[in-house]
């Protein structure tokens, strides 16, 4: 087996510094959920891993009136067991419990699911409709990325060298607002999405004043919808408003034919789940 460095830094400069110094030849590993099989099944080819979760930042989580703030080491299972979380971000929960089994989520990473950069990520599609941001740091300083700007490509993302993702940032829940994440899978023992759909509502009365819908598994990255959104803003979000939604979201939809679902099946399955999973967020919406 090939050597490979193990470096464990305390610091995000320290971190910084080891990422610029080996360039594409190192990779971050937090929960190592995927880095380990990769790198095993030779998919692939690193000289070095840089491990951040001595990194107080990358552990970060707080959820106040200021919104949430997740680290991105921190695990699923820390997420999911935190009441307040739970209590105003529901939507977040439907992805969280849902990246693999409990053991993976006692590892798993938001962090590591997004740079992963699969179309199918789970947690991706919802982190889009809470208008999440990312926090990354480098060499040059820090900046932040909507959380739909990230991925760039099937494993493939805005990162730079020398760069990382440290956090992510969500605004606080809008009153009379909720969200939902719902997938599909062939079977339990494949555990990827055919198809995900994430989406959030807000309500102004009897009418909806905000939507995002933002899909998995249907494009070469995860992809937000933002016409379908604004297809619903101003709706009594009656059937035929969310119909006309799910549709514009199936128009957007560039899926491909594989083992899971050919692509014809995928562009019916986002119909299918925008409308379900708007439906759960709509009844969380309201008072």
């Amino acid at each position: 087996m090939k050597d490979i460095t193990y470096a464990a830094p305390k610091t995000i400069a320290e971190a910084t510094g080891l990422l610029n110094d080996k360039g594409d030849r190192a990779r971050i590993l937090a929960g190592g959920t995927d880095i380990i099989v990769q790198v095993r099944e030779g998919r692939r080819d690193i000289d070095a891993l840089v491990d951040v979760k001595h990194i107080a930042e990358v552990n970060e989580l707080t959820c106040d009136a200021k919104g949430l703030v997740i680290g991105a080491a921190v695990p699923c299972c820390v997420i999911y067991e935190n009441k307040a979380i739970a209590k105003a971000y529901p939507g977040l929960m439907d992805a969280v419990t849902l990246i693999g089994g409990i053991q993976i989520q006692s590892r798993a990473s938001l962090g590591g699911n997004l740079c992963n950069a699969s179309p199918a990520a789970d947690s991706i599609p919802v982190l889009i409709a809470l208008e999440g941001t990312c926090e990354i740091a480098g060499p040059k300083g820090n900046r932040s990325v909507p959380v739909e700007q990230f991925c760039t490509a099937p494993g493939k993302t805005v990162l730079g060298r020398g760069e990382f993702l440290v956090r992510f940032r969500f605004p606080p829940p809008k009153p009379h607002s909720g969200a939902a994440y719902l997938r599909f899978i062939p079977r339990n023992e494949m555990d990827i999405a055919v198809v995900g759909a994430g989406v959030a509502v807000q309500l102004d009365g009897s009418k909806c004043k905000s939507a995002r819908i933002a899909l998995a598994a249907v494009a070469p990255t995860p992809l937000l919808v933002a016409d379908a959104g604004a297809a619903l803003v101003g709706t009594t979000l009656d059937d035929a408003a969310i119909a006309k939604a799910a549709a514009i979201a199936q128009a957007a939809a560039k899926p491909i034919s594989d083992m899971r679902g050919d692509a014809d099946y995928r562009r019916h399955l986002v119909g299918v789940l925008v409308k379900r999973s708007l439906a759960i967020a709509i009844d969380r919406a309201k008072p």
